[in-house]
């Protein structure tokens, strides 16, 4: 056998596997620069690091203010990328996104009730208060999800599951308004919860979706085969002997727990979960077992640079994060359709 004729296949086939390796790699270079940049971004535009950190009062800002936001923007873009790779392999659909079972409305639905029960506000600096808005929203979006389920009498059936998803997310979107409306104190601190926020993150809520996140992607990790199976036909799933309706389950509790984490601690920021997947394949192709992983890196180096840019773009004045994921993450989708259209 001619073994000249074989060294060009390996060699691409070695250069393909390695491509994960190298996408990963500079996902995690590029956080590392915008980390520094967010330690930098404030009300004063750009500013060194070096020199803050010189300054006893600017150093405090730093480390209390700028770099639990900068993290914990990467720990909630990295769960709504890994809900977004979740959720496309789930439902085997490239426009899912972590909302699609209704956790969004979910949230919305128990912040709303929260503030008109108890009257705060989410500006409001005191724990308990955000506490009590972190565990409203977190709520929500559990009992969403739960209600989307029963709806679709389990997770048998992809497409009921889906529909039932857009009905619950619908029903109780008109549920928020009829409380907005009722309540109109709480239309302003509604509209920072729907834009978006990472201005409210602590070192505890970094902690928190930093824990979870590592749960979820193993979890996400493990399962990664039945969503391989699934990419290729439910058939195709069921004749490796895989049991989809508890492997299903669990999928659907790894969105659900990613997504409601990262909404309870920023709000709802749109695109991020539905850009990344798209994101890391039109770099590499690869299973999901990788997929899952990259995707979480994508979600959070993207949502980093939203934030940065939130911060810097009109500085002193902050624009809502999640406008400015909207546009970055709607554009790339809408000329990637352009592009396949064309």
């Amino acid at each position: 056998m001619n073994t000249t004729t074989l060294a060009p296949p390996l060699a691409a086939a070695r250069a393909q596997s390695a491509r994960p390796l190298w996408l990963a790699a500079a996902l995690v270079l590029g956080g590392a620069v915008l980390a520094l940049l967010g330690l930098g971004v404030g009300s004063t535009g750009l500013e060194a690091v070096w020199n803050m950190l010189a300054d006893p009062v600017a150093a405090q800002i730093v480390w209390e203010i700028r770099a639990p936001r900068t993290v914990g923007a990467f720990a909630a873009g990295a769960l709504l990328g890994l809900a977004g790779a979740v959720a496309q392999g789930l439902f085997r659909n490239p426009l899912a996104d972590p909302f699609l079972l209704g956790s969004a409305s979910g949230a919305s639905l128990g912040v709303a009730l929260a503030l008109a029960g108890l009257g705060v506000s989410p500006f409001a600096t005191q724990w308990v208060v955000r506490l009590g808005l972190t565990g409203a929203a977190f709520v929500g979006a559990v009992l969403a999800v739960l209600l989307t389920l029963a709806l679709a009498r389990g997770v048998q059936h992809t497409l009921r599951l889906l529909l039932a998803g857009v009905v619950v997310g619908v029903v109780l979107g008109a549920l928020t308004s009829l409380v907005t409306l009722t309540t109109p104190d709480i239309l302003q601190a509604m509209q920072a919860f729907m834009l978006g926020s990472t201005g409210f993150v602590g070192w505890a809520s970094c902690v928190l979706m930093g824990g979870i996140g590592f749960v979820c992607l193993l979890l996400a990790w493990g399962l990664s085969r039945v969503l391989d199976g699934l990419a290729l036909g439910e058939s195709t799933a069921l004749s490796l002997g895989l049991p989809l309706g508890p492997l299903r389950a669990a999928l659907v509790g790894v969105l659900a727990l990613a997504t409601g984490t990262a909404v309870a601690q920023t709000g709802l920021i749109a695109f991020v979960g539905l850009a990344a997947p798209h994101l890391v394949r039109a770099v590499v192709k690869t299973t999901h077992a990788w997929l899952v992983l990259l995707a979480s890196l994508m979600g959070g180096v993207l949502l980093m640079l939203a934030d940065t840019l939130a911060r810097g773009l009109l500085a002193p004045q902050e624009l809502p994060v999640g406008v400015l994921t909207a546009v970055l993450g709607g554009g790339y989708l809408l000329w990637l359709m352009r592009k396949r259209v064309g």
